[in-house]
């Protein structure tokens, strides 16, 4: 019995230490404002090939958990809606989640989406800005500028009004 016991318990601690050393590798990259945005190329909803830098001037890039979901779509609307002032200050919007180039292409078709939403279906782009998750990726805006140095980031997002929370909170 006492045999049966310590070999229950090295197995716990095995499966605990398991999962913590496997916890700390998937540990997601912590970008801070004044770092380089890493550059990246994947499609767009019109599957054509973007990379990240080659997009001149400021930017906005707005990490999505999921296509047509009802939080996601208050956001991409108020983005849609508040996209003439944000290209009046200089802002291009680029929209981004790990949903394929045919959910974005619907997606964008569906709520009259004036700007890019690219496909990162392996998340390798959501590892390197740190917005990958288990189970859905997380929503955060990050403001790029024109030499693609991150000048702020934004992880409280209010969806409903998220173009007027961009413009305010990046005093733009």
């Amino acid at each position: 019995m006492k045999l049966a016991l310590t070999s229950v318990a090295c197995i716990a601690l095995f499966s605990c230490m398991t999962l913590l050393a496997k916890s700390k590798k998937e540990k997601p990259t912590e970008l801070k404002v004044g770092d380089t945005a890493p550059n990246f190329t994947l499609p767009n909803e019109k599957g054509e090939t973007v990379t990240f830098h080659d997009i001149a001037g400021k930017k906005i890039l707005y990490y999505y958990p999921m296509d047509s979901t009802p939080g996601c779509t208050k956001q991409a609307c108020s983005l849609r809606d508040g996209h003439q002032d944000l290209k009046n200050k200089g802002i291009t919007v680029i929209g981004i989640s790990s949903d394929s180039v045919d959910s974005h292409k619907k997606f964008a078709q569906n709520h009259n989406l004036p700007f890019t939403l690219l496909s990162d279906v392996k998340n390798e782009v959501a590892k390197l800005y740190g917005t990958a998750r288990t189970f859905m990726n997380s929503r955060i805006t990050f403001l790029v500028d024109e030499k693609n140095k991150i000048v702020k980031i934004l992880k409280d997002i209010t969806v409903k009004s998220h173009a007027e929370q961009i413009l305010k909170e990046f005093e733009l």
